[in-house]
């Protein structure tokens, strides 16, 4: 907990000081809005009283010091106003902008630290089946056995490193797509049979209609269904089910990700597909990730003029639903 109190506090420091120079702009406004009307009165008893009584068009003249000061007043008003709505709208926008900074700050650290565990993990189990190969002469069904954990932790870090740089890509527009027609039927289908030999105790159901096919990017298609795929594995319990399907149909194809986990409040749908968000509590949260998966979901989907969408599952769980036109 004690670490992330300086970056609380720094957004109690913010606040407070935004708000101080807030109250402190408007009162200034209020108080200058006063003064000036003090001297318009003063101005105008000054004038009033310079008026000579017997003078024949004294009523005339003192009707147009009145209406010069009632000109004057609209006009201290207007300005006022609308100085006051400038302030209001640059404090909003002003508002907005920071705690927006702030939170990308917070989500940028927490970044850091998953970033770091995930790297941390795969490597030190990576070096420990290492070292048990080299120093020990274990059996070949044993060997093999640490041999396949130790790829599935190196898929781990190269999917981790592919994500990092093509989110990096994708922001600074220098990613260069070359797009070209693919069989999304087999991609699919090839991205579900690599998680069933990387995750052989758990249960992926497909409905995969053939020879489907789009005008994309293979690597892309693929970060997005393993993404989808893993993110489905990773929020649900061990013995579900996870159920994908592709279908085409009235000029669109569909692809959908079925999970049986605990699914997704109302709230955190409009937020999930955020760069660096992840659902629930940063410091209570089990499940891996960065908090990237979704956000270059629904790049991908963008970059193949598509929409991805996500609503829940009965009964339980969340189901994710990428839509394609067909041209």
């Amino acid at each position: 907990m004690s670490f992330f109190k300086p970056q609380q506090q720094k957004q109690v420091v913010v606040t407070i000081v935004y708000w101080v120079l807030l109250v402190y702009m408007i009162a200034a406004l209020l108080y200058w809005y006063t003064a000036l009307e003090k001297q318009n009165e003063v101005i105008s008893k000054i004038s009033v009283s310079n008026l000579q009584t017997n003078d024949p068009v004294y009523h005339q003249k003192y009707l147009f010091i009145e209406e010069a000061k009632k000109r004057k007043t609209t006009q201290y008003l207007a300005e006022g106003f609308t100085f006051l709505a400038l302030i209001i709208l640059g404090a909003v926008f002003v508002f907005r902008a920071t705690r927006r900074q702030l939170r990308l700050s917070q989500q940028q650290q927490n970044f850091m630290m998953a970033v770091t565990h995930e790297l941390k993990t795969p490597i030190a189990i990576t070096q420990l089946n290492l070292e048990t190969l080299q120093k020990r002469k274990l059996e070949e069904e044993k060997q093999q056995k640490l041999i396949s954990n130790t790829l599935q932790e190196a898929n781990r870090l190269n999917t981790l490193c592919n994500n990092i740089l093509l989110a990096s890509q994708l922001d600074s527009g220098l990613y260069s797509s070359q797009k070209q027609e693919i069989n999304l039927s087999d991609l699919v289908e090839g991205c579900i049979d690599d998680f069933a030999n990387r995750y052989p105790q758990r249960k992926i159901t497909e409905k995969i209609a053939e020879s489907i096919y789009i005008n994309g990017e293979t690597l892309l298609l693929q970060m997005l269904v393993n993404n989808l795929i893993e993110n489905a594995l990773k929020y649900s319990p061990k013995e579900s089910v996870i159920t994908v399907t592709l279908q085409e149909e009235n000029q669109k194809i569909q692809l959908t990700v079925i999970d049986e986990g605990q699914g997704i409040s109302d709230t955190e749908k409009k937020k999930i597909f955020e760069k660096f968000y992840r659902t629930g509590n940063e410091n209570t949260r089990k499940a891996k990730g960065t908090g990237l998966g979704l956000y270059l979901c629904q790049k991908i989907v963008q970059g193949h003029h598509g929409y991805i969408a996500v609503k829940d599952n009965s009964p339980t769980g969340t189901n994710f639903t990428v839509t394609f036109q067909i041209k």
